[in-house]
């Protein structure tokens, strides 16, 4: 399975791509998509889309999983995030694509297991789970690669859950001594 995790922001947009098995992760691609310096928020805007419109036709994944906002300190930050969350999920939504949405807090637990986690913990966790030499740089490389890795710890344990419950139902003996096996 290929995911492709997105971190939207409207200075700079991490993304990253890997494969997995549900278990073994193997980073595809990573990096930041930044406009030129002065550029005008429109154009921004059109860089990321642009530049996630290209990276899915050649990637080609599964699913698309990106950070939700959750909050934010300043009004006129999470409307800029919002509108480069906006061109991302559109850029995912015009590759046709099932799309995720994450929170800060849930990427950092199932990455780090602690939902305050830091950048450096997220980079180091990013580099053990990929097999890397080297945290991913910049670090909304390494927050995009948290993003997909999420979705692959969630899949799993959604599925863990959907073969739990088609399992049969336990048996009510508490020890061997009491055990009797069902009669054929």
């Amino acid at each position: 399975m290929v995911i492709f995790g997105i971190d939207p922001g409207s200075e700079r947009t991490g993304y990253g791509c890997i494969r997995t098995d549900g278990r073994r992760h193997q980073l595809l691609v990573c990096g930041a998509i930044s406009a030129p310096a002065g550029a005008a928020f429109p154009d921004r805007l059109r860089v990321i889309h642009c530049g996630l419109e290209r990276l899915l036709q050649e990637q080609r994944p599964d699913c698309v999983a990106i950070e939700n906002i959750f909050h934010a300190r300043n009004v006129r930050s999470a409307l800029r995030l919002g509108h480069a969350r906006g061109v991302a999920l559109l850029a995912a939504s015009a590759a046709g694509v099932p799309i995720a949405e994450y929170t800060p807090a849930e990427i950092k637990r199932a990455v780090v297991g602690f939902g305050r986690a830091e950048k450096p913990q997220i980079g180091r966790m990013v580099t053990l789970l990929l097999g890397l030499d080297a945290p991913p740089s910049p670090h909304d490389a390494a927050d995009a690669l948290a993003v997909a890795i999420c979705h692959v710890h969630s899949e799993t344990i959604a599925s863990m859950g959907r073969i739990a419950s088609a399992m049969p139902a336990r048996s009510k003996a508490t020890s061997w001594r009491t055990y009797k096996p069902a009669r054929s």
